[in-house]
């Protein structure tokens, strides 16, 4: 992206302003994540790249889409062959090493006592050993730092209906398209432009966040693989840069890096203008060089774009050749599954009685 001098332009002196405001508050919480990193043993852990940094899958389709994978569901199955294969390469990951490791970690988070997990099964557990390449002390410090998140912050955990949040995806807020990367990866895609901050706040973006990333990490391939983000920045204001308080960027950074069982592969930012510099000079302090690296920014040359992600992969506004899908319509779809509603309740959403009632008794056991 190219360097922009911040006195310079439109809006120069409000930029001037509100960044050396926000860089002052971002330093105190910057230098506090530091001093956590010292004290667990080292810095933020986003997983083992591997050779070339940047681990891919091969695709054996030639960038052609399958014809069923516009189905919206989740794969809540065994891995393919060759995201197995890929788990044991990048990840280290066996039977004997998950045998072995899940029980360490269980045996770790009784015995040190610094959280309390709403579950201690071995499908929930793993997810945790999977995103830190089954090193079981940054595991336990993942899972620690996931329950604290939700302790720290109620007003985005506690009481959250999701099928009563579907004015996010008449915004067209926040997407997820059900279908993957070529590489099969998972797809976020945030359009903050599209977001009216008089309307509702940043922590209903939270709230439909979290209820996203919690249903995706049910798949074991996403557990492995990790998960892509797109952030469409076209029309973005100042009213949405004086949202973006350091406190909300450490919750982002949070969810992304260490507080979260799911990795993130790639950030692909679009449309960026001087706003965006506003923006992200309170989230670049907080990102150590291995995630910054993860971070591309495409402005509106989509051929970049498709450079990462082919466009067989992507919706039609960003030349690709796929239709989209509200996100009122995934949670909907998903809320008629047995197994996924249970999922749900466990981690303590409601769920419309009427929905618990045609499920019957394969919710309740």
């Amino acid at each position: 992206m190219p360097q922009r001098n911040e006195s310079d332009g439109i809006g120069g002196g409000v930029v001037a302003a509100v960044v050396g405001r926000l860089r002052d508050e971002a330093r105190e919480i910057l230098l506090e994540r530091r001093r956590s990193a010292v004290e667990d043993g080292g810095g933020i852990d986003v997983g083992k790249p591997s050779r070339d940094g940047m681990p891919e899958l091969k695709d054996d389709r030639g960038g052609e889409p399958l014809v069923d994978d516009e189905e919206v569901c989740l794969d809540l199955g065994e891995p393919s062959q060759d995201v197995i294969d890929y788990a044991r390469r990048e990840l280290g990951e066996t039977d004997d090493v998950k045998c072995r490791t899940l029980q360490e970690l269980r045996d770790m988070i009784y015995e040190r006592g610094e959280c309390l997990p709403r579950r201690m099964d071995d499908d929930f557990l793993i997810r945790f050993l999977r995103t830190r390449n089954f090193n079981v002390n940054r595991a336990h410090r993942l899972i620690v730092n996931y329950c604290n998140f939700k302790e720290e912050h109620p007003e985005i955990h506690q009481d959250i209906r999701p099928l009563e949040m579907k004015y996010i995806g008449d915004d067209d807020v926040v997407s997820v398209p059900p279908y993957r990367t070529q590489c099969g990866r998972r797809i976020m895609i945030y359009r903050l432009g599209n977001w009216d901050p008089r309307k509702y706040s940043v922590e209903e973006i939270f709230k439909a966040t979290i209820i996203i990333l919690e249903l995706g990490v049910l798949e074991p391939r996403a557990q492995i693989l990790g998960g892509t983000v797109i952030f469409d920045l076209e029309g973005i204001t100042m009213a949405h840069a004086w949202t973006i308080t350091p406190q909300v960027a450490n919750m982002v950074i949070a969810l992304m890096v260490s507080a979260f069982p799911m990795k993130t592969h790639a950030i692909h930012i679009l449309h960026q203008s001087w706003v965006f510099d506003v923006m992200f000079s309170v989230f670049k302090p907080l990102l150590d060089a291995r995630m910054q690296k993860k971070i591309f920014f495409h402005g509106g040359n989509m051929d970049s774009l498709h450079k990462h992600i082919s466009p067989f992969h992507l919706p039609k506004r960003y030349g690709g050749t796929r239709e989209e899908l509200p996100y009122y319509k995934w949670i909907d779809n998903l809320s008629k599954v047995p197994q996924i509603v249970k999922e749900m309740k466990q981690l303590g959403y409601i769920v419309p009685e009427e929905i618990l009632q045609q499920l019957g008794q394969l919710i309740e056991d």
